[in-house]
């Protein structure tokens, strides 16, 4: 299966990904990771309201196979949360990154370098194509 990374998306060597709209991030996890940890059964995410760090985890996804942490790719205020990927996490494989999203996040610091721990749609191409 030929798996996607939109072009419009920034993402963490630990797979998740951000996609900016102004002041406010989307994030999730890319498909890669999701076909690597198969039949999702469970998604901890933290509640609106919280606040998340940069680098700092933020929930866990548990598969039959693992459970793996979750890490926010940028500071900010948690003011979103997907409740139907909560009720039905296998619902995450089918849409990563429309409807699969995980959190909508208010940014606390718009700046340059923001994303600069974060990879373009082609470097994370390239980096999990060595991981297959």
């Amino acid at each position: 299966m030929e798996l996607e990374y939109p072009d419009d998306l920034r993402y963490l060597d630990s797979h998740e990904y951000i996609r900016l709209d102004g002041e406010i991030a989307t994030i999730g996890l890319s498909a890669f990771a999701i076909d690597e940890l198969g039949d999702i059964v469970f998604l901890e995410l933290p509640e609106e309201g919280d606040a998340l760090e940069v680098g700092e985890t933020f929930g866990s996804i548990e598969s039959v196979k693992a459970v793996e942490d979750l890490y926010a790719p940028i500071s900010g205020t948690v003011i979103d949360r997907n409740q139907m990927v909560i009720d039905s996490p296998e619902a995450i494989a089918e849409d990563p990154y429309e409807e699969g999203w995980f959190l909508k996040v208010r940014v606390d610091n718009l700046d340059d370098d923001m994303l600069a721990e974060t990879m373009t749609a082609e470097e994370y191409r390239l980096q999990v194509a060595g991981e297959d």
